[in-house]
Order: structure tokens, then sequence, then C-alpha cells
């Protein structure tokens, strides 16, 4: 094995600090921080010190592995991108403000690259002519950049990131799902070596478009997803993915509409307390603005709307909600009682498939003051289309067999696309068939976010004395600490010399003036797998093993120490 350098705190460009940083919200944006791995340069911008680049390199080191293993190639296309591709197939516009764009001396539109679809694409199109040049999967570790409104959580969301994205390009739809069921297996592997809790969950594909998408996801309590997992069977999704059946209802019994007055019940607990009604029994109708037309979406009285779900069925169109300026001039909308009858064709109204034909409600009136019982859907008012748009709650039936789902919240650590042929249909990618004709590539698209990797490896694995690596990624592989003045010292940094020699990955905190419960206090903050500490009986040869993760000890000679770390 290869001889490994002594890294010497001493020298380490890593101040670790006391407390945690005043805009820290979550634990790893604190640890990081605080251990000297990151240093925020600006919102959402951050820098990475020698430790931090270490373990970020690990991470990338064991991502390349698996990809290679899988046969991809790997390229760097440039961060800096011209709008031309993007405006062919319509992301120019659908990125809407998070897009990164400048302009160079001449004029000429150009944006940081949020994603690179567009551009590998045209790669292919100018590399591969023919049929025998596919399959072909290519891939990179490479800067992103989206301008998100707001930055937050240290390195798990910011506007500047690194992400291992990969493309596949096939001939045929049985092709690109070998090629997505390459990456999926390829992704297991990686988050298992990497030491990471995950799950797969079915996910939406959102701008990136195409068919089937998954998520591997990393539960924590800093998670920004939420998925929901069903404990009798393998369902598993991000809640922003459940779809449910509509199922119509026998609504041929129900009594004439009836409008009934209620003063001073703008809300819909305010409504069910006045009628004596649980809230399920009543229709919501939040009013949304679509590129500035009035949309109302329909939900059970009990549900909440999820706007990430309007958003991702409307997009790339801006959805906002009203102000009471929009209801200036419009009679028809009566702030806190729209009901769906009689808003006729001047306001498209969506509704959760809980809003199934034949169900009845209570509802606003369109009348201040006032409401209606009885309305029933499909009779009393029609759905011009049906989306699930409620936020999904715990014990929420398993749409493939009934029992009540779980819920949690967790990290985005990758994303698998079938993309299909929508970047090829766009840039007009084509290869000549065996049979002479051109053929239309489809293609796949699959992520990891190596820095969220590195900052769900801290939310998962961290206690409350710091940071505690998994040993593929860790900064080193033993931390020694010299715990007393020149005796332990020479020690440490003779043994530190003997475990490096045996290519064994060491930083030694050699540091002069630093008080011994200072130098223990870094050790469990940095993380380190493994901590040697050359203490009170270092005249005698004997050194002390701390395991980082069990705080398991044992006392040691210097030589079965060094027997038993370069051994693992």
């Amino acid at each position: 094995m290869a001889n490994a350098p002594v890294q010497r705190m001493s020298q380490l460009m890593a101040k670790t600090l006391r407390d945690d940083p005043a805009d820290a919200e979550v634990l790893s944006h604190k640890l990081l921080v605080r251990a000297g791995y990151v240093r925020r340069t600006a919102a959402g911008i951050w820098s990475w010190l020698p430790l931090g680049k270490k373990v970020f390199s690990n991470v990338e080191r064991i991502v390349r592995e698996e990809m290679d293993a899988i046969g991809a190639q790997e390229v760097l296309l440039p961060a800096l991108l011209p709008r031309e591709p993007y405006e062919a197939t319509g992301r120019w516009d659908e990125y809407g403000q998070e897009l990164f764009r400048l302009k160079d001396r001449k004029g000429g539109d150009y944006l940081l690259g949020p994603t690179h679809e567009e551009i590998f694409t045209l790669l292919v199109k100018d590399q591969c002519t023919s049929y025998k040049d596919l399959p072909v999967i290519l891939y990179q570790i490479q800067t992103k950049f989206r301008d998100e409104a707001r930055p937050r959580a240290g390195i798990l969301r910011g506007r500047e990131f690194q992400m291992k994205d990969s493309y596949s390009f096939d001939l045929d739809d049985e092709g690109l799902a070998r090629s997505y069921a390459l990456h999926r297996e390829a992704y297991r592997r990686t988050f298992q070596r990497l030491g990471l809790d995950y799950r797969i969950v079915a996910a939406t594909a959102g701008a990136m478009g195409g068919s089937k998408s998954e998520e591997f996801l990393a539960p924590a309590e800093a998670g920004e997803d939420t998925f929901a997992d069903c404990p009798n069977c393998d369902f598993a999704a991000n809640t922003e993915a459940i779809t449910y059946e509509l199922k119509p209802v026998d609504g041929s019994a129900v009594p004439a509409l009836e409008e009934i007055p209620t003063p001073d019940t703008p809300t819909i607990e305010t409504l069910a307390a006045s009628l004596g009604v649980p809230a399920s029994a009543t229709l919501k109708n939040l009013l949304v603005k679509v590129d500035g037309e009035i949309v109302a979406v329909g939900v059970p009285g009990d549900r909440e709307v999820d706007l990430g779900k309007v958003e991702e069925h409307f997009a790339p169109a801006v959805v906002e909600m009203v102000t009471e300026a929009d209801f200036s001039g419009r009679p028809d909308l009566v702030r806190g009682y729209v009901g769906p009858q009689g808003l006729g064709e001047k306001v498209k109204y969506i509704a959760d498939p809980r809003v199934a034909p034949g169900t009845a409600w209570i509802t606003g009136a369109n009348k201040e003051h006032t409401h209606a019982k009885n309305v029933v859907a499909g009779r009393d008012f029609e759905v011009d289309e049906y989306v699930d748009v409620v936020v999904v709650l715990e014990g929420d039936p398993c749409p493939k067999c009934g029992t009540g789902l779980k819920l949690d919240r967790a990290i985005e650590i990758g994303h698998i696309f079938q993309l299909g042929r929508k970047y090829a249909d766009a840039l007009k990618l084509d290869v000549l068939g065996q049979n002479g004709k051109p053929v239309r590539v489809t293609m796949g698209s699959y992520g990891i976010g190596v820095s969220r990797a590195v900052a769900a490896l801290a939310e998962q694995t961290a206690d409350e004395q710091g940071l505690c690596w998994p040993k593929e990624v860790a900064p080193a592989d033993v931390h020694v600490v010299a715990a007393g003045k020149a005796l332990q010292t020479e020690l440490a940094l003779d043994v530190a010399g003997k475990l490096a020699a045996a290519g064994v990955r060491v930083l030694v905190d050699d540091r002069a003036g630093v008080s011994p419960g200072v130098k223990f206090t870094d050790a469990e903050l940095i993380g380190v797998p493994q901590i040697l500490v050359a203490g009170r009986r270092s005249g005698e040869g004997v050194l002390e093993l701390k395991d980082r993760k069990t705080g398991e000890r044992e006392e040691l000679s210097v030589e079965d120490a060094i027997a038993r770390l370069t051994a693992q």
C-alpha cells in the first residue's frame, strides 16, 4: 500500500468554532461550518476548505467508480452555455427566475447551466451518426447554478452546487429501459458504499419531462421532500407524485341545491362550527392566478391545497395567489364565499379526485354571507380538470393496497428519468439505422447531488459531539491526538508517520499551546472514524484508541495500535 501523507493540524487551514453560525438552521450547516469543512462566501455560495474538499473528493470518487463500472464515459462540458439550445427546448423560459442569465460583451445571451440535457444531446448529435455508435452513456461531475429565491440550510440548498449528471442514448425504448436499470443499480451501490440510509420512491418528472421517474431520498429531519411509505406493500413515493383514482358516486338521491344564510362565516372553520358539520362536508375553493388568469382549485374542506402540486401541474406557467385587487371589478368572485356553481367559463375549475362526480358539498353561494348545500359535482357544477392537489397526510390510504401511509422527511440525493425523445425531438438527434433510414434517439437523464450527499451524510451520522463520518468518505482514517507536551507530541508524530507509511490516512493534532480538552472536543467535532490518543501513559508506550461512532475505548501498545489500524 502506498504511503499516505500526514495531515498536521498545526499546518491545516481549518479553524474550528465553539458556537453555531448565527444563520444556521440545520445540523449539517452548523457542524460543517464549526468543524472547518466549509465557509460561506455569499448567500447560497460556499467554499470548500481542505477537510471538506477531502470528504467531497471521496464522495466524488465513489460516484465515479460506480459510473465507470456500468460502462459510462466521463466528459466535462462547460458551465457557461449559449441560449439557443435551451430556447429550442423551451427551457430558457420554463426555468423562469431560477436561471442565471447573462450577456457577453457583444450582447449575446448565455446562461450558467442548471442541468445539461441540451448540451449532451448536441454533443452526441455531433459525435454519433450511426446505430453502431449507440448505445452510449456519458457523464460529468460539474458545478450547477440555480438562482434560488431562498437559499438555506448551508450546502443543502445553494445557488451553486456540485452534481454528477449522466445521460443515456439508445435506439429504442427497450434500450432506454436497460440503461435506466443500469443507473438504478449503480445508484444503489453508490449510496450503500457512501453509508447513506436511503429510499427509492416514485417521483414527478417536472421541468425535465419524460415518463418514468424515481428519486433516491435520504431520510432526515432537515429534508425538504416529504415521502410516503406503505407499511404493508412496496409502495413508496414523493408525496408530490401520489395520485388517486377518480371514483364517481351515485348522487341521484341528493336533494336540490339550496342556499342558506351563513353570516360571518368566511372560513371553513367558522362555517363548519356554525352549521354543526365536519369540515370534510364542505368544499374549499382556493383562487390562484396562472399567468395572470384566475383559476379555482376545489378540495374537501378538511384538506389543504399543495401549491407545489398546483405549480407542477401548470408549469411552466407562473402560479400566484390572488390579491384583494383581483376581486375588484369581479362581482362573480365573493371573497370567502366562492362556490364552483355559477363560475361558468369565466374561471377554470380544477378539483382533487375526492371531489368526484356525484359527491355532494356545502360550499360558497357566490353571495355575501351565503352558502349552498346539496351542491353536487357533475350536476350543479362541472370540473374542468381533475388533479391531485391536496397535501398528503399521515394515514391517507395507500394507492396500491389501501393501508394507511407513513410520512417522513428526506433529502433528495439522486433522481433518475426516462426522458424519451423530448430533447432529441427538439434538437433533431437522429442516427442512421440498420436499414439506412434515420432513427430518432431516445434518452435518459440521471443525477446525483454530490455536495448534497455530503450534507445528507452529516445529517444522518452526526451525534451530539459532532460529525461522525463513514470510513469511505472521512477526511482521514485515524485522528491522532497529542494530549500533552513534548513527549506526547513526539510519540503522536512517530505513530502518525508509521501509520502513513502503511497507507493509513492520518490527521494528527500536534498543535502547541492547545489544551488536551480542546483537542478532544475538536476530534469529536471533526468526526474521523478512529481517534488515537497519546496521553498520560505515553511514557510507557501505551495509547488509547477510541471508536468515534460507538465510543468504545481501549488501551493498546504502540505496536498493537499500529497493527490494529493498518489491518482495517
